[in-house]
């Protein structure tokens, strides 16, 4: 197979922040193009997870997405930050303090990239199992989550009505229903 990785002449940031980073990298193609300006996204690693209660309920956050201006119904899950020891760590923290909840059990399912033209980050897929509620949320100061629960019937039903539309949570869905038996490709 033919290599079509780039070299990365040059890079430099534009603009840099906790949620948000920008670069314009300088490249060359195997073939000696020159690719500038080539903008890169840089965000944090990303955790997620379709969350089951002991009684097979699937959890989901109801919450408003200020960018497209709608509430809409996800999956919980986070960034990854810099004091956690693995993802599963950060995926266990980002549940409890979401919420509430604690499981017995994790099952990796993957990686997935939200855009890997332009964002340099993976979200990691989970399937968490045998859920309970131990205490309340924990939120951000810029949080307001509601959360609800489903069967698994009624999120594939959700997912038919486009009703959850965070495209790397529907990845996961899937991923998850796949590993659960639910769906087959």
């Amino acid at each position: 197979m033919k290599d079509l990785s780039w070299k990365t002449l040059s890079s430099e940031y534009l603009y840099k922040d906790t949620w948000f980073t920008i670069r314009k990298d300088t490249c060359e193609t195997q073939e000696g193009k020159i690719v500038t300006p080539y903008y890169v996204y840089e965000f944090p690693t990303w955790v997620t997870a379709l969350a089951l209660t002991t009684d097979g309920k699937v959890i989901l956050e109801r919450q408003y997405r200020h960018a497209l201006g709608q509430t809409n119904y996800e999956i919980p899950g986070g960034c990854v930050d810099d004091t956690d020891p693995s993802l599963e760590f950060a995926i266990r923290r980002e549940l409890m303090e979401e919420t509430g909840y604690e499981f017995e059990q994790f099952e990796y399912l993957g990686r997935t990239s939200s855009n890997p033209s332009t964002n340099n980050n993976w979200m990691h897929m989970y399937l968490a199992t045998g859920g309970r509620k131990v205490k309340e949320q924990q939120l951000d100061h810029n949080e307001e989550i509601e959360i609800y629960l489903f069967t698994i019937d009624e999120l594939k039903q959700m997912l038919r009505d486009n009703q959850i539309i965070q495209s790397m949570h529907v990845t996961a869905i899937f991923y998850a229903l796949a590993r659960l038996g639910e769906v087959k490709y």
